[in-house]
């Protein structure tokens, strides 16, 4: 027979707890005292001990746990829990991780709310002939598009290599509405020449559009400070947004000595 203390020791848990286990009833002493009220525990009640806390620690509420332990359950049992509780908190940590950088973009942007530095320009952008590959994302901001974007550049770029067409301008992605009034289509183009005829991509023309420009710095995680600077900008000087903005990539790449450089280009008309 174990005392409490020896008990706890073996078990990994407080005396504290020992008592309160035994005070709801979820793990009674074996044996206890009847003139000092000492509590003795057996080496067999380990194992009820070892579930209660596996159970605790995968977030069942003791009045689970008693329920569970008493349906004597065995361990393929619990490790089956234990892989779906697993599941749930990479999910919850998953969550919370994008919550967060939603958070700090936010963040960015509060603090440059004041900084209008940026230079944007009305410019006429000429229609452009692409091929491109397209995918639905859950919304416009960053964390929706950054997953999505990258791998379809990386197979739109690896198809034109393998049909041996070159792109002979700086990629573009550009965005449109998915019908369903909450999600987007997001394109990643490459500009192409007039002949070229690439395998497994579709092809089609960017109209021409007059657009407030403005130049992004860095990755696009960060974009939403130039985001707001443009639409700011647009409102001030009496124009009115005409639909998303296209994002012509200038210069990007791992381990560039510079910023990435994203011209930012919104379609405008004149307010009236």
């Amino acid at each position: 027979m174990f005392s409490i203390g020896d008990f706890a020791r073996s078990g990994r848990v407080s005396v504290r707890m020992l008592r309160h286990y035994d005070a709801i009833g979820l793990l009674r002493p074996a044996a206890v005292d009847p003139l000092t009220g000492y509590r003795f525990y057996a080496v067999e009640q380990l194992t009820r001990l070892n579930r209660v806390v596996a159970l605790k620690d995968l977030g069942f509420t003791l009045d689970q746990v008693a329920t569970i332990v008493d349906e004597e359950i065995d361990v393929d049992e619990l490790r089956g829990m234990l892989r779906l509780r697993r599941a749930e908190l990479r999910e919850q940590i998953a969550a919370d991780t994008a919550r967060l950088a939603r958070v700090e973009a936010r963040l960015r942007v509060i603090e440059k709310e004041d900084v209008m530095s940026q230079e944007v320009e009305i410019k006429i952008v000429p229609a452009v002939r692409v091929a491109e590959l397209s995918a639905p994302v859950g919304g416009f901001e960053p964390q929706f598009i950054t997953p999505v974007l990258g791998p379809l550049f990386d197979q739109l770029m690896g198809r034109l290599a393998a049909s041996e067409v070159a792109c002979v301008g700086a990629p573009i992605a550009y965005y449109e509405d998915a019908g369903d009034g909450e999600g987007l289509i997001v394109h990643a183009a490459a500009p192409i020449a007039e002949e070229a005829e690439p395998t497994g991509l579709q092809v089609t023309e960017l109209p021409e559009i007059s657009a407030a420009a403005i130049i992004h710095s860095g990755p696009m995680d960060n974009v939403m400070p130039t985001i707001q600077t443009l639409g700011g900008w647009i409102a001030a000087h009496g124009y009115r947004s005409a639909g998303y903005n296209r994002e012509v990539y200038l210069a990007y790449g791992e381990g560039m000595p510079e910023p990435w450089q994203t011209e930012l280009q919104e379609p405008v008309t004149t307010a009236g």
